[in-house]
């Protein structure tokens, strides 16, 4: 699927600069950069769901370990 993304002149000289220090397209660095964002932020989510979830179960053995 194709779509349109606007970068400002500085976001396009640096995606340029990366591209050609890796020798790849500036839509090859684009599109590793989004898949990397992707990752990142789900495996986040999901650590931010399960704690939001446990903790509390744990709660009172946590404050007794900080004491």
């Amino acid at each position: 699927m194709a779509m349109t993304l606007r970068l400002t002149e500085d976001e396009t000289d640096a995606l340029r600069r990366r591209a050609e220090l890796e020798n790849r397209s500036m839509q090859e660095v684009a599109r590793a950069a989004v898949r990397d964002y992707i990752e990142r932020t789900s495996k986040r989510d999901l650590v931010d769901r399960v704690l939001d979830s446990e903790l509390p179960r744990y709660a009172e053995a946590l404050d007794r370990l900080g004491q």
